[in-house]
C-alpha cells in the first residue's frame, strides 16, 4: 500500500510539472491556453518519462525525441477527439493547415514536438534523480 502511494504521489507530481510546462508553452506561443492542454501535457510528461523506465537508458536521445514527439502528437490528437469532437468546445482547429488530422493535429507541428520534447526529457529525468531519488541519468546521442 505505501508503495502505491509513493507511486501515486509521485506521477501525480509529474502529471502536474508537464501539464503546467506544456500549458506554459502554449500561452508563450498563443497567448492563452485551456485546461485541456494542461491535462494533454501531463500525460504526454509521463509517457516520455515512462520511455527510460521501459528502455532502461539504452534508448539513444535522438531516438527519445522521435518517440516523444509521437507520443505528443497521438496524446494530443486522443485530447482532441475528446474536447472538440465529442464533447464540441472547439477549443482548436487545424483544418485550415495541410496534414493535418481530423482538425485535431497538424503533423507539422510534430516537427515542433520532436525539438521542445529535449527539455521535457531531460527536465523529466533530472526531477526523477534529484528529488525523487531515482537512478542518474546518462545519454547517448545516437
Amino acid at each position: 500500500m505505501h508503495l502505491r502511494r509513493n507511486n501515486f504521489l509521485k506521477y501525480t507530481f509529474l502529471f502536474l510539472i508537464g501539464g503546467f510546462a506544456y500549458g506554459g508553452v502554449e500561452i508563450l506561443y498563443r497567448g492563452f491556453s485551456h485546461i485541456s492542454m494542461m491535462v494533454a501535457g501531463g500525460i504526454s510528461f509521463i509517457l516520455i518519462g515512462l520511455l527510460n523506465e521501459i528502455y532502461s537508458w539504452k534508448m539513444a536521445l535522438i531516438s527519445q525525441m522521435v518517440l516523444s514527439a509521437g507520443i505528443i502528437t497521438a496524446v494530443e490528437f486522443l485530447v482532441g477527439l475528446v474536447v472538440n469532437v465529442w464533447l464540441k468546445l472547439n477549443v482548436w482547429d487545424y483544418s485550415n493547415l495541410p496534414y493535418n488530422i481530423m482538425g485535431q493535429v497538424c503533423l507539422i507541428y510534430t516537427n515542433v514536438w520532436f525539438f521542445l520534447s529535449l527539455p521535457a526529457i531531460l527536465l523529466d529525468d533530472y526531477l526523477r534523480y534529484f528529488l525523487l531519488k531515482e537512478e542518474k541519468p546518462r545519454y547517448k546521442i545516437f
